[in-house]
């Protein structure tokens, strides 16, 4: 992984911890979360403010997620809104974390001048013990305050405020009036400078968690459905109608179109489909010479296309699928019939624009490992984990490509490849024959069938 690191593309963004104001702070919140400390006297925090340094030190990847379900968090600075988050056990804690920061970032701004801010992304479930349990799990709330409890006294000023207004004898009570300067003195003028922050409360309906496995939960659709990247059979009983894993191809490609997750790259309008093709197939070749020990550091798409003739005759039917997908996009060639027992067919599908179109992006990404582009962007973990196993020549490309070409430009390639936002006029009148042949069969024609 030190290859990654050093490129900024693994623990990337982080929020540096050196200064001694912030490393006090961080640890009595860390000591008000835990009961614990850190003696180091620089690190680095995510979003959530874990630290993979004192991780280290506690002997405890978990020491902020307690059997990876209800995450704390400590913030220091609104800046780590910014920052990913490690060790994500559920897909959704990153958004809520990020959009209770940008709700709340005056008071928060406010509030971390003088102190941390502690809280816990909270839901009525302390333990998974079971797959079952996740179903259990369907708001998130989120709870802040300083350490110092300034929230608590804030809110508890303003209950009595409104107590001296409404009681016309209010004046001559000095024990209220005392109370409220002394409170007043912890929290300043809430009045002119309210000091809250919202408890805000997320529905958890569709997510992925890496808890069994790794799960990808669909249940607020016309078609509920449990997708797991493990053995199904392992899962027990789900209160779903449908449990997939990744062998029943057919299904999940059915469930997809069913409940409209999904589209094919080639509809999408202000991209160029035949390049984005290529460089998938790119990957495949990648992976084809990294495992018959050619050497990859620094190599071109031309070198690729290079070791792609000279291996042709081992490239995968991933790759025969995207070539004749890429021949039909730029060379006019018939319209090839890639069903969803077809090894390329997931790499031709790009999440369709919904709510969900971050999540079902990771299950595509996962289900189609060899886009190793795709992979890091959406499903960090998952390519952690691939990298760690692949051979030292796939791993020194895939970390060059990604630096030279992806890091360069992270909002284009992203806007390139999921993207919905190209104008709905197109300069010039489209090709009937392709959108013609995309309506009626397109990748998904089997399916619409099985």
């Amino acid at each position: 992984m030190k290859l990654l690191i050093e490129k900024g593309l693994m623990f990337g963004n982080l929020i540096v911890v050196d200064s001694p104001v912030w490393v006090e702070r961080y640890n009595r919140a860390l000591k008000h979360l835990t009961g614990k400390t850190t003696t180091l006297t620089d690190f680095h925090i995510d979003i959530s403010g874990f630290s993979p340094e004192v991780a280290d030190e506690l002997g405890d990847d978990l020491y902020l997620n307690h059997d990876g379900v209800n995450r704390q968090f400590i913030l220091l600075t609104t800046d780590q809104k910014t920052a990913p988050l490690l060790n994500a056990k559920f897909s959704t804690a990153r958004g809520i974390l990020r959009q209770f920061i940008e709700d709340n970032a005056a008071q928060l701004f406010a509030l971390t001048a003088r102190d941390a801010v502690a809280g816990e992304l909270v839901n009525s479930v302390y333990r998974v013990d079971s797959p079952a349990k996740l179903f259990d799990i369907r708001t998130i709330r989120v709870e802040a305050d300083t350490t110092a409890g300034t929230v608590a006294t804030a809110r508890k000023l303003r209950r009595l405020i409104d107590r001296f207004k409404a009681d016309k004898d209010a004046w001559w009570d000095d024990v209220l009036i005392a109370e409220m300067i002394g409170l007043a003195k912890e929290t300043g003028d809430v009045s002119r400078y309210p000091v809250d922050l919202d408890v805000a409360e997320f529905r958890q309906d569709n997510f992925w968690t890496s808890h069994f496995g790794g799960l990808y939960v669909f249940r607020g659709g016309d078609h509920p459905a449990v997708i797991t990247s493990g053995d199904k059979s392992a899962l027990g009983d789900l209160p779903v109608p449908f449990v997939f894993d990744f062998t029943d191809r057919a299904r999940i490609a059915k469930f997809l179109t069913l409940n409209k997750l999904a589209e094919p790259i080639v509809e999408g309008r202000g991209i160029d489909v035949a390049a984005i093709l290529h460089q998938k197939m790119d990957f495949v070749v990648a992976e084809v010479a990294a495992q018959l020990g050619e050497d990859l550091t620094g190599a071109t798409r031309r070198d690729l296309r290079r070791l792609g003739r000279k291996y042709a005759d081992q490239l995968p039917e991933e790759w025969q699928g995207l070539a004749a997908l890429a021949r039909w996009a730029e060379e006019d060639a018939p319209w090839p019939r890639i069903t969803s027992d077809h090894p390329a067919y997931f790499y031709t599908l790009r999440a369709s624009r919904h709510a969900d179109a971050d999540l079902v992006n990771m299950l595509l990404a996962e289900m189609c490992p060899l886009d190793i582009r795709q992979l890091f962007i959406c499903h960090k973990e998952a390519f952690y984990a691939a990298y760690a196993r692949w051979p030292e020549e796939k791993q020194a490309y895939v970390a060059d490509f990604l630096d030279r070409e992806y890091q360069v430009d992270k909002a284009g390639t992203r806007a390139a490849l999921f993207g919905h936002d190209a104008p709905m006029a197109d300069p010039e009148p489209p090709k009937p024959r392709r959108e013609d042949i995309i309506e009626r069969v397109g990748p998904w024609g089997a399916v619409r069938r099985t």
